[in-house]
């Protein structure tokens, strides 16, 4: 039996991956990698690597194991159909026989456009019939924090969010939850509703931005257009664009405050305040 993560060295795979380590010898853990040089610091660790792409299923024959547990991590490649990619991992995996698929999904309550894949691939892996769990993920700390260039520049956070609040956390929360899950047990068919303990208003964002650097920083909420106005003449897509628009007009309508407390119960800790998360960024 192994502990399988795929998308082992993005964002949110390298913290579960290093998780893990943390808590199971690493020869029980396989990472799935599209590029094997990216995960050459894994391999010398002792971690087994298997090389596979969402976009290409016969990369998946075999990959898994009857008993194994898989972390299937949401794919970032919004053009590409990403429901069908996800299809393809639990397609293996239903023919494997694993133990446990575990989706990082997006909050419930969540109704942009951003989280319709995610309800499509949900609907899938039930269908599949697959001893699963659904780790809805909230919004990540870095969604903001690793973008601080342009709010210091200017001095100003701009949103189209209103005063609408966010229950965000760090990467680094949600993949313990997913180390939680893989590596625990009674798991099978559940869905934990994952999102940072304390809420905050994107005021409270730029005050709080505004005590740790010493500048004056404030909160310019704008319409959801003129916020994919900004976004494009910043380089982004349209259509991503869009999307992120989306989302902020669900942060204005209460959409991303989770208040389960199911993140830092699985953690086994409370999770990373802003503040903390906000000083790491600007030590850099």
């Amino acid at each position: 039996m192994s502990i399988v993560v795929a998308g082992a060295t993005g964002h949110l795979g390298r913290h579960v991956v290093e998780q893990l380590l943390e808590k199971v010898p690493a020869e029980g853990i396989t990472a799935v990698v599209r590029d094997k040089a990216r995960a050459a610091h894994l391999a010398e660790r002792g971690v087994k690597l298997a090389v596979a792409d969402y976009n290409a299923p016969e990369t998946f024959d075999g990959l898994f194991a009857a008993g194994d547990k898989v972390l299937l991590i949401s794919g970032n490649e919004f053009d590409k159909g990403r429901p069908a990619q996800h299809q393809v991992v639990i397609d293996a995996a239903k023919a494997a026989g694993v133990a446990l698929l575990a989706y990082t999904s997006a909050a419930g309550s969540l109704s942009a456009a951003l989280a319709d894949d995610h309800r499509a691939t949900e609907k899938a892996l039930l269908a599949s019939g697959l001893p699963h769990s659904l780790l809805r993920n909230g919004w990540y700390h870095e969604n903001y924090t690793e973008n601080l260039a342009p709010v210091l520049e200017h001095n100003a956070v701009v949103a189209a969010a209103g005063e609408g609040r966010v229950s965000s956390a760090a990467r680094a929360d949600y993949a313990a939850a997913a180390v939680a899950v893989l590596t625990g047990e009674g798991h099978e068919n559940t869905t934990y509703e994952l999102g940072g303990d304390e809420a905050w208003s994107f005021a409270e964002y730029a005050a709080e931005l505004s005590r740790q650097t010493g500048k004056e920083i404030t909160y310019s909420a704008v319409p959801a257009e003129t916020l994919v106005g900004i976004l494009t003449g910043a380089g982004l897509p349209e259509p991503f664009a869009a999307i992120l628009a989306g989302v902020d007009a669900s942060i204005a309508r209460g959409e991303l405050v989770v208040s389960t407390g199911d993140l830092s119960r699985l953690a086994g800790r409370p999770t990373t305040p802003l503040s903390e998360a906000i000083a790491a960024a600007l030590k850099g």
